[in-house]
């Protein structure tokens, strides 16, 4: 993993939508995120902290597929890491909740109204 020495000038919240869009990383990524968010009713209902902890589970949730591929291959690995990741992640999942979220949905006529 490469070290970054400062941290960086701006951080944007949507990095994943800046991601090349062609590529399957980017994809699963972002399906996966979308995913997330629709079981715990809809990314317009969450807060801020919520749609970080899923940026952020999303990632390690990744990370650790990642880390289970090179398992699998017979690659050098770190089963530490590994455990220090899935915990974290586990921990994630534990705040932002288990069980999927209804998510609010207005009658035809109330959208009828809103978008006269």
């Amino acid at each position: 993993m490469i070290k970054q020495s400062a941290p960086i000038e701006k951080y944007s919240t949507n990095w994943m939508q800046n991601l090349d869009g062609r590529t399957a990383v980017a994809q699963e990524l972002r399906q996966r995120h979308s995913n997330l968010c629709d079981d715990l009713g809809g990314y317009p209902s969450l807060s801020y902290q919520q749609r970080a902890m899923i940026d952020r589970a999303i990632f390690l949730e990744f990370h650790l597929q990642q880390q289970e591929l090179i398992l699998a291959t017979g690659a050098d690995f770190d089963s530490g890491k590994w455990v220090q990741a899935c915990n974290a992640l586990s921990g994630l999942f534990a705040k932002l909740g288990l069980n999927r979220q209804v998510k609010e949905v207005t009658s035809l006529s109330q959208y009828v109204k809103q978008a006269s």
